[in-house]
């Protein structure tokens, strides 16, 4: 390995959960230090940390200020950074440690979900060329106005392939406690296998669809800035999960049809019925929840023969309150009978960009879970995903058959 490179390793809350881990760390930065050359580690808060910090907060307060959350979440990854950065120092290797804001990590206003907008990595430049080993907070940054940020659950990867998108990095390593991504679920499908190489917009479609190995936010940068990613465990020496740039034509001859199944069962469906049919209806609705952060992913219309409409969409859970008193507010620019709330519904999709040259991939799934007694309530395609919203009690075997229809079987097509 030629030592003139620069990665950026992240660690995620259970790599540095006790003092025990935190020292197979410092092992694994230590071997990249001296086999690749500059290193930047970024760090999550401890273990269960931060679900700890929002039972205290619990304990003051029902509801609790977006703002002041932030500031008191923002403190289990400042733990984290300095432990590593003490441990680095009692083995002899000069480290400095940064949070967010000392890194330059420049987000935007939205509190518990920001989003970074620049890093000025200046400062981590400096210390590089002092041949320090650098340790940044993940999940946080800072606002124009100096206010303290979080980048939402899984923050901390985005926060790492941001960091190697600002120093150029040749790679980002992302570790967790799973060795790479699966075709599916391990813990539903034991025939679940480990994929070598995905294409940034695979990962993306796994991610949205209910994968939870990678943050979405994180694939969308490594997208966009051209950062190659390797996912792979803290606790072996596995190779992991490569996510990088299209594979060529000769490559993509030979992948499956399908690469992996997700599910998401963090799906809230609402239908809005008695709506009228005229144009602007489903603006003012979707206006409405966009301005309140909401994240609409399905969504169906189906129209009477008296003009009539209902609309149907589906929410994430932790989202359900603020639509329930979005769509309150709806009542007073428009006019609706009622307003349904299901939640025991769930998403089953698969993805592959092997499904864009192959016709039948929609009916074979379709028939895969018809002939399994699955009703399918809600349908959503990409090129190269295929989404059913179905009951929440029927996932799990939505998956095992799906898994094994398309990715166990020989036959793939």
């Amino acid at each position: 390995m030629a030592k003139n490179k620069t990665i950026v390793m992240k660690f995620g809350g259970s790599s540095v959960a006790n003092t025990e881990k935190i020292d197979n760390v410092c092992n694994k930065i230590i071997y990249a230090k001296k086999n690749v050359g500059n290193v930047v580690v970024t760090v999550s808060a401890m273990g269960k940390t931060t679900d700890q910090l929002i039972e205290l907060a619990r304990s003051v307060t029902s509801s609790g200020s977006r703002r002041e959350m932030d500031v008191l979440l923002s403190t289990g990854e400042q733990v984290s950074i300095a432990m590593l950065a003490l441990a680095l120092h009692e083995r002899g290797y000069e480290s400095i440690s940064f949070t967010g804001i000392q890194a330059g990590i420049l987000t935007d206003s939205v509190h518990s979900e920001a989003k970074i907008i620049k890093i000025n990595a200046s400062r981590i430049v400096k210390e590089l060329k002092d041949d320090k080993i650098v340790i940044v907070a993940g999940f946080q940054g800072i606002d124009k106005e100096g206010n303290i940020t979080t980048l939402g659950r899984g923050g901390s990867d985005t926060t790492a392939v941001a960091v190697a998108a600002a120093l150029h990095a040749d790679y980002c390593e992302i570790y967790t406690d799973v060795d790479g991504v699966y075709t599916t679920d391990p813990n539903i499908d034991a025939n679940a296998k480990k994929i070598e190489r995905l294409s940034y917009d695979e990962m993306l479609e796994l991610a949205s669809s209910g994968a939870k190995v990678l943050h979405l936010r994180a694939v969308e940068f490594a997208k966009k800035y051209d950062v190659v990613i390797n996912l792979r465990s803290s606790f072996n020496e596995n190779e992991g999960t490569w996510i990088m740039d299209d594979i060529n034509d000769k490559e993509k001859m030979e992948k499956p049809v399908v690469t992996g199944v997700t599910h998401d069962n963090n799906q809230i469906k609402v239908t809005v019925f008695g709506l009228k049919d005229i144009p602007g209806i489903a603006s003012k609705l979707f206006g409405l929840l966009a301005g309140q952060d909401i994240n609409v992913d399905l969504i169906v219309q189906n129209v009477s023969e008296e003009n009539i409409a209902t609309i149907s969409f589906t929410i994430k859970g932790e989202d359900l309150d603020i639509t329930e008193k979005t769509l309150e507010r709806l009542k007073e620019n428009i006019d609706y009978s009622k307003i349904d709330i299901d939640e025991e519904v769930a998403k089953v999709s698969i993805i592959g960009s092997g499904m864009q040259s192959h016709p039948g991939v929609a009916s074979k799934m379709f028939k895969i879970l018809a002939d399994t007694g699955i009703n399918i309530e809600m349908i959503s395609t990409s090129p190269i995903r295929i989404s059913c919203i179905i009951r929440k009690s029927k996932i799990k075997n939505a998956v095992k058959v799906l898994h094994k229809g398309f990715v166990t079987e020989t036959d793939n097509i």
